[in-house]
């Protein structure tokens, strides 16, 4: 199995996008794009979100206790290419609140606030699976969604 061929394969199922979202040592924001959000467990409620080992953001979630999933809107696509691109500073010019101290994007369909539950190692990444202790549905819309490398409506 090829990396380029096991992108191709996953690269077929159709995913919801997000923003994992938490707070550094220093009570800065920090965030990245995640579409390897899935429900676990109704009781307790559990998420999973797998961080890649070269993130920015994995120290900060290996370190802390807390995150955040925002899930995007078709409106949000810009949100999501900036939380991907590895800028240094995602949140300039970003709507969010800092709300019991998690992170809260402005005008995402959904967040969800988690309690760390788990860490899974998993090859080049760590599944985190988060307890959610908190969340709200904030918008009615349509969701940002990925298919083959893309966005798609």
């Amino acid at each position: 199995m090829t990396p380029d061929l096991f992108r191709a394969l996953c690269g077929r199922f159709t995913t919801g996008v997000t923003i994992i979202t938490t707070l550094d040592a220093n009570d800065n924001p920090c965030g990245m794009t995640a579409n390897s959000f899935a429900s676990v467990s109704l009781d307790p409620p559990l998420i999973s979100v797998a961080v890649d080992h070269a993130a920015t953001i994995y120290p900060v979630m290996r370190a802390g206790s807390r995150f955040t999933v925002n899930i995007l809107d078709a409106h949000q696509e810009s949100l999501s290419r900036r939380f991907a691109e590895g800028l240094d500073d995602r949140f300039d010019g970003v709507a969010w609140q800092r709300v019991n101290d998690q992170v809260i994007i402005s005008g995402t369909l959904a967040f969800l606030r988690c309690d760390k539950w788990a860490e899974i190692p998993a090859g080049d990444h760590t599944i985190f699976v988060g307890q959610v202790m908190s969340g709200e549905t904030r918008a009615d819309g349509t969701p940002l969604v990925h298919y083959r490398g893309t966005y798609v409506e």
